[in-house]
């Protein structure tokens, strides 16, 4: 199971009593009641962090580049106590059949919860042989895995509105993911690169 803020806290050696402290100052603070700090202890105590899955396209990798220099909140901070990145064939240690054994892994565990960020764009000519990650076109994998997100952010220009890979004559036929993905909320990061903190912000939204 998907570690929770709980679990986070405990592990960086936050007390029971600090815990339920916090609970009841962020409750005061939005002028909740008692009960509202034990709705906002149990919510943290039993919500997994949120699950992400970051997927790559037509792409030079700006947006990770990007991202990773975030220093309001630090990356770091993101990734390690935020949000659960459970997939990004980038900067994860997993590599070939291990690292997509874990994309349908969360897929499974997260079906209708995990958000999808995609970096890059899909290309649909020829049935999309222009990019073809783990051996199938990415617009296969893009549609699989957006199928069950519950959200998808499209970072950078490319994934927003297609970039340099767009341009006419447009070979491969690159085409921006909310005209490929239309039956789930679609949020543009637009920028080549991004603002960092634009990024974290919207990832932790």
């Amino acid at each position: 199971m998907t570690e929770t803020y709980y679990d986070l806290l405990r592990r960086q050696g936050i007390s029971r009593r600090s815990f339920l402290q916090f609970c009841s100052l962020t409750a005061a603070s939005l002028g909740l009641s008692e009960a509202g700090a034990q709705e906002i202890a149990k919510a943290m105590q039993t919500k997994p962090r949120q699950p992400v899955v970051w997927l790559h396209g037509l792409e030079c990798t700006c947006c990770t580049e990007a991202f990773i220099r975030s220093s309001h909140p630090l990356v770091g901070d993101v990734v390690l106590s935020m949000l659960s990145l459970d997939y990004d064939d980038t900067i994860m240690a997993a590599a070939g059949h291990q690292a997509e054994e874990q994309l349908e892994k969360t897929i499974e565990e997260h079906k209708g919860n995990y958000i999808l960020a995609v970096e890059g764009n899909p290309p649909l000519a020829d049935e999309g042989i222009y990019c073809m990650p783990g051996g199938r076109p990415f617009v296969e994998k893009l549609r699989h895995v957006a199928k069950n997100a519950k959200a998808v952010i499209s970072w950078g220009s490319c994934a927003s509105w297609g970039c340099v890979q767009a341009a006419k004559p447009n070979p491969t036929q690159a085409t921006p993911v909310h005209k490929v993905i239309t039956d789930k909320p679609v949020i543009k990061v637009p920028g080549c690169p991004p603002i960092p903190e634009v990024m974290t912000a919207g990832v932790t939204w």
